[in-house]
C-alpha cells in the first residue's frame, strides 16, 4: 500500500505534458496540446492533452485519463506499478506501509524462486549455444523448424543437458542457491531415499514462460526422442510464482502489440507463437495446451476487446474446446475464428508461406465465432430433429453468456435467420438460461430478461414497446451527462438570477440536487449515479479541486467519464457557439434549469410508458385499477405538456 501523502506528491509532480511528452511528440494548439495517438495507428492527430485539467483524451480510440492512467495504459502496469514508475521519474521516494513478518517472508521467498528460475534460464540458453549436444541436437532442431538465431534469442530458448555433474540443479547448488528453492521452483526433484537433487528437465529443448513483466516463472520442455514411452512435453508444476491458469505463453512479448492493434490471436502451443511472431504477427499468445481459463481470458481482455482463435483442421479437437471458448464471450470479448487448411496448423502454415501470405490468410479467413459454431455443428442437423435441437441448444448457450444485451439481440436475430428458427423462441431460451446463470442480476428485476428490442434504435416511448433497463440507460444518458457537465464545471458557482448583476444565493449543485430530490428522481446509469453521489461528498472543495479529485480517481471508469465530459472534440455545436458569445457562467440560470427539465421530461416519458404497459396488462374487469391508472396517465400527460412548453420557452 502506498500512502496517500506519497500519492499526492506524485500526482502534484507528474504534470501531464511532462509525462506524455516522453512518449509522443506534442504540439501546442491553443490552451491544449495535440498529437497522433500512441494507442492506435492514425495519420491525423486526434489525441488531445489538457495541461490545465491534467487529463488526456483520444477522440479516435476513446482512451482517456490522467498521467497515472497514461502510464498504466502505455506501459501495461497496474495502478501501484504506475505510481512507482512516476515516483522514480520525478525523484519521489515511494513509501509503502510496513509489511508484516509473514508478508516479508513471502516476498523474499517469491523473489528467491524468480532468481532461481532466471539462473536456470541462463543455464539452459548457455547449454544450447555452447555445449556440443546442445548445438548438435537442440539448436539444430530449432533451426530445422525455421527459427532464426534472432528469434531463438528473443524467446530465450534453451537446452537441458542430462548427466548428474552437468545438471542444472548441481550448477545451482554450486552457485549458492538453496535446495529448498530449487525444489520449490519445480526445477529440481529431491530423491526420497538419498535426498539428492535430480533435474526435472533433461535432454530436452526448453521454452521459458514469462510473466507479464518479463520475469521467468516456469518452463516447458520438449523431448526430441522417438521413444513414445517418454512424455513429449513436460511443464513446470504450480508454484508460488507460477499458476498455469493465470499464465499465457508469449504475453510479455505480445502485450504492446495486442494493446496497439486491439486484437489478440490465440493459439495452442509454443511453436505456434514463435513461428507467427517470426512472420510478423506479434499479437499472439498460447494457452500452452491447457483448457482456457477465466483468468487467462481476463488477462487478454486487459489489453484488447477482440480475440481471434486459430484452429487447425482437427474437427474433434475443435468441438472439444468449444465450451471453453464460451468464457471469452462471457467476459464481453468479440470472438472470431480462423480455420487452417487440412493438415496445417499455425506453425506449419507460417513456415510454408511468406509473412504477407500469412497475414492475408488470417484477414480473409476470419469468421464470427457463432457463425463458425453453427457451421461446425450443423452436419445432418436438417435431417435429424434431435441433432437440430442439440445445435440450437449449443448456439443458445453461447449467446446466453454474452453480457451485453444489444450484442445478444443482434446474435439472436442473425441466428434466427441462419437456423430458420423463430426469433422470439430463441430469445426466450436465451433469457431462461440467463435467469439460471444470473438470478440476482440487476436486483432480479424482470426488465433484465425481457425479449430484446430493436438493437439499433431506441424505441419510441409512446408505442407500447417494452423498456428493458439498458434502454432506459441509453434514453436518459445524454440528459444525465449534461447535468454532470454542469456539476463538474460550475457546481459550486452561484446560479444567477434573471438580472445578471444580481447573484442568487443558491449554487448550481444545490439547485440540481433540490430539483431531483423534490421529485424523488435518481440517475438510471449506475456509473453516472455513482459519480453524482460522490460529487456531493466532496463538494466542500473548490471547483478545480473537485475536478482534480475525479480526474485522479482510482476507478478508471470514473476517470474516463469525467475526462469525456471535461474534454470535448473540436466541432461546432450550440454550446460552444454560445460560449464563444457569452461565458457559460453568465447563463447558468437558463442552461441549468433547462438541463433539469430535459432530464425530467425523459423520466416522465419512461414513467408514462410503464403506466401504459400496466394498463394494457390490467384485466378488463378490474375497473378500480384501470381508473387509477387512467388518472395517473392524465397527470403525467399534463406534466409532459408543461415541460414541453417550458422547454420551448427556454430554447437557446
Amino acid at each position: 500500500m502506498i500512502s496517500k501523502t506519497t500519492i499526492a506528491k506524485i500526482l502534484d509532480s507528474a504534470q501531464i505534458v511532462d509525462v506524455i511528452s516522453d512518449f509522443v511528440s506534442l504540439r501546442r494548439r491553443g490552451a491544449n496540446y495535440t498529437a497522433c495517438c500512441p494507442f492506435h495507428n492514425e495519420k491525423t492527430p486526434s489525441f488531445s492533452v489538457s495541461p490545465s485539467k491534467g487529463i488526456y483524451k483520444c477522440f479516435g480510440c476513446g482512451k482517456a485519463g490522467n498521467s497515472v492512467n497514461f502510464i498504466m495504459e502505455h506501459e501495461h502496469l497496474s495502478y501501484v506499478e504506475a505510481l512507482r514508475f512516476l515516483g522514480r521519474k520525478f525523484g519521489i521516494e515511494v513509501e509503502d506501509r510496513e509489511e508484516s513478518e509473514a508478508e516479508v517472508q513471502q516476498r523474499l521467498r517469491s523473489e528467491s524462486l524468480l532468481v532461481v528460475s532466471e539462473f536456470a534460464r541462463d543455464f539452459y540458453t548457455n547449454a544450447l549455444w555452447t555445449s556440443q549436444k546442445g548445438r548438435a541436437v537442440g539448436l539444430s532442431y530449432f533451426k530445422e523448424r525455421g527459427f532464426s538465431e534472432e528469434t531463438i534469442k528473443k524467446f530465450q530458448l534453451g537446452w537441458s543437458p542430462e548427466g548428474r555433474d552437468g545438471s542444472m540443479s548441481a550448477a545451482a547448488l554450486r552457485a549458492g542457491f538453496k535446495k529448498e528453492f530449487i525444489v520449490a521452483s519445480g526445477l529440481g526433484i529431491e530423491r526420497e531415499n538419498t535426498g539428492e537433487l535430480a533435474d526435472r528437465f533433461y535432454d530436452r529443448v526448453m521454452f521459458p514462460i514469462h510473466s507479464l513483466t518479463g520475469r521467468v516463472i516456469a518452463f516447458g520442455g520438449r523431448t526430441l526422442r522417438t521413444d513414445k514411452s517418454v512424455a513429449k512435453y513436460i511443464n513446470s508444476p504450480e508454484s508460488d510464482i507460477y499458476s498455469k491458469s493465470r499464465s499465457l505463453y508469449g504475453i510479455f512479448f505480445a502485450k504492446s502489440s495486442i494493446a496497439r492493434l486491439q486484437k489478440c490471436y490465440l493459439v495452442e502451443g509454443y511453436t505456434d507463437v514463435i513461428s507467427l511472431v517470426q512472420s510478423g504477427v506479434d499479437n499472439v499468445v498460447a494457452s500452452s495446451g491447457t483448457s482456457l481459463t477465466s483468468e487467462q481470458v481476463r488477462l487478454i481482455r486487459r489489453f484488447a476487446p477482440q480475440v481471434t482463435i486459430l484452429y487447425d483442421s482437427d474437427a474433434a479437437g475443435i468441438k472439444a474446446s468449444l465450451r471453453g471458448i464460451d468464457m471469452l464471450l462471457e467476459e464481453g470479448l468479440q470472438v472470431k475464428v480462423v480455420l487452417f487448411p487440412d493438415g496445417e496448423d499455425p506453425d506449419s502454415y507460417a513456415r510454408k508461406n511468406t509473412p504477407a501470405q500469412l497475414k492475408d490468410y488470417l484477414e480473409k479467413s476470419e469468421r464470427d465465432f457463432i457463425e463458425f459454431k453453427i457451421e461446425l455443428l450443423s452436419a445432418d442437423a436438417d435431417k435429424d430433429p434431435i441433432k437440430r435441437r442439440q445445435l440450437i441448444n449449443e448456439v443458445v448457450t453461447s449467446i446466453a453468456v454474452i453480457p451485453d444485451a444489444i450484442t445478444r439481440a443482434v446474435y439472436i436475430e442473425e441466428c434466427s435467420i441462419k437456423l430458420r428458427f423463430e426469433q422470439n423462441l430463441l430469445a426466450r431460451e436465451v433469457n431462461k438460461l440467463r435467469k439460471v446463470r444470473h438470478p440476482y442480476a440487476s436486483g432480479g428485476r424482470a426488465d433484465d430478461f425481457r425479449e430484446p428490442v430493436n438493437p439499433v434504435q431506441i424505441p419510441d416511448l409512446d408505442t407500447g414497446d417494452q423498456l428493458p433497463q439498458f434502454v432506459k440507460n441509453i434514453y436518459c444518458e445524454p440528459a444525465e451527462k449534461e447535468l454532470l457537465y454542469y456539476l463538474l464545471k460550475f457546481g459550486e458557482l452561484p446560479l444567477y438570477g434573471k438580472d445578471e448583476e444580481i447573484q442568487s444565493t443558491i449554487t448550481v449543485s444545490q439547485f440540481i440536487l433540490a430539483e431531483l430530490q423534490n421529485d424523488e428522481l435518481e440517475f438510471q446509469n449506475l456509473l453516472y449515479k455513482n459519480l453524482f453521489e460522490e460529487y456531493y461528498k466532496v463538494r466542500e472543495l473548490n471547483q478545480d479541486e473537485i475536478q482534480r479529485h475525479f480526474t485522479n480517481h482510482t476507478d478508471p471508469g470514473i476517470v474516463d467519464l469525467v475526462t469525456s465530459i471535461l474534454i470535448q472534440e473540436h466541432s461546432l455545436n450550440i454550446k460552444q457557439f454560445l460560449a464563444a458569445l457569452i461565458p457559460e457562467e453568465k447563463v447558468l440560470s437558463l442552461v441549468v434549469p433547462k438541463a433539469i427539465m430535459v432530464y425530467k421530461a425523459k423520466i416522465t416519458s419512461i414513467a408514462y410508458q410503464e403506466l401504459r404497459d400496466e394498463l394494457v396488462k390490467t384485466p378488463s374487469d378490474n375497473y378500480e385499477r384501470q381508473s387509477e391508472l387512467m388518472n395517473q396517465l392524465q397527470t403525467l400527460m399534463s406534466v409532459r405538456n408543461m415541460l414541453s412548453k417550458e422547454l420551448n420557452r427556454l430554447t437557446i
